[in-house]
């Protein structure tokens, strides 16, 4: 019986690495869309969000039949309630992937990012994308020590976050408003998804350690 309980355990736990194969994926691509006013690439993107969603459903339902059954206590309990959070995590995390596609294909062919933000922009998705891969890897190999060097990562978006913003305003009299609000959520949807990277590494440390982060 135990053995069947780790077993499935470490089934729930690749389904959740699948998940975030595929939220990193959405990350990138719609990066890519939005940049490079890319439709066919940002439809892709809204489609496959479809597919992260009942990959959540799955998981989630799965953690609590498992729960329900085995009754787990101590860090096998952290992992099952872990679990769901990081799911939560991730499935919005792909909405906000899915929310920057939808900006790339509302606005094309025209590029939502004018060349005075775009690098700042590209540094935001570069910031984004590799917080997700350190939450990937912090979440497959518990990696505490990883988990705790988030946190420095996510100051480095939020000032990226405040230099968009800084340009949108300087830029205020001489853009268009569409453009200004675009870029501002935009802004939004990227310190977003870093923040739900540094969440699902504190609950990696929780998990690991049992101490509560953040």
């Amino acid at each position: 019986m135990r053995n069947r309980f780790h077993e499935d355990l470490e089934t729930v736990a690749g389904q959740v690495g699948e998940l975030f194969g595929l939220v990193e994926r959405a990350i990138a691509r719609s990066s890519r869309a939005l940049l490079d006013a890319d439709r066919e690439l940002a439809e892709a993107v809204i489609s496959e969000d479809l597919r992260i969603d009942l990959l959540c459903r799955q998981i989630e339902a799965e953690a609590i039949e498992i729960q329900m059954r085995q009754q787990p206590v101590a860090r096998d309990l952290r992992l099952l309630l872990g679990v769901h959070r990081i799911v939560a995590d991730l499935e919005r995390s792909g909405d906000l992937a899915k929310n920057i596609a939808k900006q790339a294909r509302r606005r094309h062919p025209s590029a939502v990012v004018p060349s005075t933000c775009r690098e700042t922009v590209a540094s935001m998705a570069q910031t984004a994308q590799s917080l997700w891969r350190h939450a990937h890897q912090v979440f497959d190999e518990e990696d505490v020590e990883t988990a705790r060097g988030l946190d420095a990562e996510d100051d480095q978006m939020d000032s990226l976050h405040r230099s968009l913003l800084l340009a949108v305003i300087e830029g205020a009299g001489a853009s268009e408003v569409e453009t200004a609000i675009d870029l501002t959520l935009i802004g939004r949807f990227y310190e977003r998804i870093a923040d739900h990277a540094v969440a699902i590494a504190h609950q990696v440390v929780y998990i690991s350690t049992g101490e509560v982060v953040g």
